[in-house]
């Protein structure tokens, strides 16, 4: 009998981050470990700016992987994450919380959604209760955070670089 294999498939949805250099740096990460897709969504903001012109800052920092990685924008991210449930996509969010689990201890399945959210307040609860797994980086030090384009480079580095 043969086992079947199951296709690996990597999206991050960014909700709510603000920074342009951040969003441009986790492009460049994105690129680097093979993720399929980048979905967009609240103020995060875009390659793109509201003209349709491509945005100099962020292909600063992207060094020209918002041409390499597909990406998307969305108002809101409920429907799309139920949609990518449905399809069978593993629902992590990266995030501090009581039922949070050590980012070390998961083993991504094969079709995987990250979501990277906001730095002051996190990603928020309605994304949460719909998540399958809360992924914590441990801190050690004083700090209790760190940038998310670092952590977005950490967790996709020991998840996916395989």
């Amino acid at each position: 009998m043969k086992r079947k294999i199951e296709k690996r498939e990597i999206f991050l949805l960014l909700h709510d981050v603000r920074s342009v250099y951040n969003v441009g740096a986790i492009f460049r990460t994105a690129d680097a470990v093979g993720v399929s897709k980048i979905i967009l969504s609240g103020y995060t903001p875009t390659p793109i700016d509201r003209f349709g012109n491509p945005r100099p800052d962020f292909a600063k920092c992207s060094l020209g992987a918002e041409r390499s990685v597909a990406w998307e924008y969305v108002k809101s991210p409920a429907k799309i994450l139920d949609n990518l449930k449905k399809q069978g996509f593993e629902i992590i969010s990266v995030e501090q919380s009581k039922n949070s689990v050590d980012y070390k201890k998961i083993k991504p399945k094969g079709r995987s959604l990250v979501i990277f959210g906001t730095e002051v307040s996190g990603i928020s609860k309605s994304i949460l209760k719909k998540s399958d797994i809360i992924a914590e980086i441990p801190m050690k030090g004083k700090k209790e955070s760190l940038n998310v384009s670092v952590s977005a480079g950490i967790v996709l580095y020991r998840w996916f670089d395989k």
